[in-house]
């Protein structure tokens, strides 16, 4: 199979790496040319974690075509992930670009992190084609895409996705309707201004908040999600035993929860904050540390398996 990844940041990036090493062939595109080493140069630095994951070919980059022409990169190509800069006015230009070559089948899979699939079909000539497929960073590691059509999607769009990104190792969820953000960034949006109210009232610095949330409920998190844990929390009683046990509480937790503006004071404080944290750790060698725990932690699981927490409405 061909595909097109369009926009080769750090999320275009990690893409290109995993549709190579499922054996895919793929066009990358991008306006910058020297765009072209760092997709190389990524493909070399995580072949070797893709290998331990059981993909069978991470280092092929010879399946790779690299261009700066959009309208090139999509010919004869049967899925594109589209990576543009997360703003209407790149997007469609890229969008129209591709338009004259694009296959009357191919579908168009957007990686936007917070715009709505109504407001990417408005600017798009073929709105039919094209879904939201928003991973969680990096793509190359983390399950999770969250996978967004509606009424104006083709019939038998939605399905070739999902059944795509489960082939390439991935665990879509396919949301019901559209929402800024969708559902994983709002979780975390939502988490993040706690977090920053908490340290800004000097109840515990951003370095000690975010060793609670990993040394915590993190860890928990990355098993089972909160409704399913709650449930384990009261025993037999299920989660109406935890609502009746604390209910009350997380109502007046909710409403002592604090509003955020991220204002230059705020921005300064957490800058002033994370500066002393990190203590001039690169970034690159964060990614590495944690690129290395979440293979172990995938290794694991795929090892011994979670048992699905499946909606009723699909038993």
């Amino acid at each position: 199979m061909q595909v097109a990844v369009l926009g080769c940041g750090t999320i275009g990036q990690s893409w290109v790496s995993l549709f190579l090493a499922c054996g895919f062939r793929v066009k990358a595109y991008d306006p910058d040319p020297s765009a072209e080493l760092r997709v190389r140069d990524h493909i070399a630095r995580f072949g070797g974690v893709l290998a331990d994951l059981g993909y069978t070919c991470p280092h092929d980059a010879t399946h790779l075509q690299f261009t700066t022409d959009a309208s090139d990169s999509v010919r004869g190509v049967e899925f594109i992930q589209e990576n543009a800069p997360e703003n209407l006015s790149s997007k469609q230009h890229l969008f129209h670009a591709i338009a004259p070559t694009l296959d009357a089948d191919a579908i168009i899979a957007s990686s936007t992190s917070g715009l709505i699939l109504d407001a990417l079909q408005d600017i798009a000539p073929n709105p039919e084609r094209i879904v939201i497929g928003h991973p969680f960073n990096p793509p190359h590691l983390i399950p999770l895409v969250e996978v967004i059509g509606n009424t104006r999607t083709a019939p038998d769009v939605l399905e070739r996705v999902m059944d795509l990104y489960r082939h390439v190792g991935k665990s879509p969820v396919a949301l019901k309707r559209s929402v800024p953000g969708h559902v994983a960034n709002r979780l975390q949006a939502v988490l993040w201004q706690e977090v920053i109210h908490l340290a800004k009232e000097g109840v515990a610095s951003l370095a000690e908040i975010d060793q609670i949330l990993a040394d915590g409920p993190g860890l928990r998190w990355s098993l089972y999600g909160p409704n399913t844990l709650f449930s384990m929390a009261a025993g037999d009683r299920g989660i109406e035993g935890f609502i009746t046990h604390l209910g009350p509480s997380f109502e007046a937790w909710w409403q002592d929860a604090g509003q955020v503006v991220l204002d230059s004071q705020t921005q300064a404080f957490i800058a002033e904050q994370m500066a002393s944290w990190q203590g001039g750790a690169q970034i690159d060698d964060l990614s590495t540390i944690r690129d290395r725990h979440l293979l172990r932690m995938l290794k694991a699981r795929r090892a011994d398996p979670l048992q699905p927490v499946k909606d009723p409405k699909t038993r």
